[in-house]
């Protein structure tokens, strides 16, 4: 009894009954777009979607990455300038709902750069900008990107704090600059601890943009706003939205699980 080894039991995973539930549940409803000719109509107009749903996301999401690196690295620099004007973004923007800083940015920020950039066009003789110029899409990956990069940004800080600092001291004993430590050093070993919740926010993207369809951008859930409004298909217009997103999300999130997985098993 005493000669034994005090062994840490790991719990066994359960069976994803779960999973198989959602799986019943998109085959019930696929079998339903594939033979009821309303869920046929609502998936061939709510599909037309998608490809702007993608890239709204996409393209947020990689530019909210940069941006929250650098936001990253301004918190961690050693100006106390650039430390405090980082916490301040990341402070203000992560307490501001993403529906408000979208309404914000498309009916605010943007009318109020426009004036600024006429106010130097102007005196010039060049042509006044208007404000819709600017397209509304735009507007809305700005946002995004915006109110993500304050959240990715303390990803990307946590992630590079946790690399030992032994490695850092021992960077430096071997003549590594700053940039050569970032890259050949810090950024490797961070990622690790990065891509995890890095993953979450991207399947959390994918969510937070169908909060484009306020500003009537054409994606999954404004065309299926507009079906439902002229059909008076709720029912039939709103499963068919949800189906779309949690395929999407619930598919991309088992894939980050597996991936994690086969990293923590590789780095054994």
């Amino acid at each position: 009894m005493f000669g034994k080894k005090n062994q840490t039991t790991i719990p066994k995973q359960d069976f994803p009954y779960w999973l198989v539930a959602a799986g019943g549940l998109a085959v019930f409803l696929l079998f339903r777009i594939a033979t009821d000719e309303i869920y046929s109509q609502v998936m061939a107009t709510v599909s037309r979607g998608i490809g702007l749903t993608v890239f709204v996301t996409l393209t947020g999401f990689f530019l909210a990455s940069v941006l929250g690196l650098f936001l990253a690295l301004a918190s961690l620099s050693g100006s106390i300038f650039l430390r405090q004007a980082a916490r301040f973004y990341v402070e203000i923007v992560r307490g501001l709902p993403i529906l408000v800083l979208l309404l914000y940015i498309a009916f605010v920020a943007t009318p109020l750069i426009v004036a600024g950039i006429n106010a130097i066009l102007e005196p010039v003789g060049l042509d006044a900008m208007r404000t819709r110029d600017f397209p509304l899409l735009w507007r809305a990956v700005a946002a995004l990107t915006i109110g993500y990069s304050a959240f990715i940004a303390e990803v990307f800080r946590a992630g590079i704090q946790a690399v030992h600092t032994g490695q850092i001291e021992a960077a430096k004993a071997l003549g590594m600059n700053g940039w050569q430590r970032f890259r050949l050093i810090v950024f490797p070993q961070a990622l690790k601890t990065i891509l995890p919740p890095l993953g979450n926010d991207f399947v959390a993207m994918i969510k937070d943009s169908s909060l484009v369809s306020v500003l009537g951008v054409a994606d999954i859930t404004q065309l299926g706003k507009i079906y439902a409004a002229g059909s008076f298909r709720y029912f039939e217009t709103y499963n068919v939205v949800a189906l779309i997103y949690l395929m999407m999300t619930i598919t991309l999130s088992l894939a980050l699980r597996k991936f994690e997985r086969t990293r923590q098993v590789g780095g054994r």
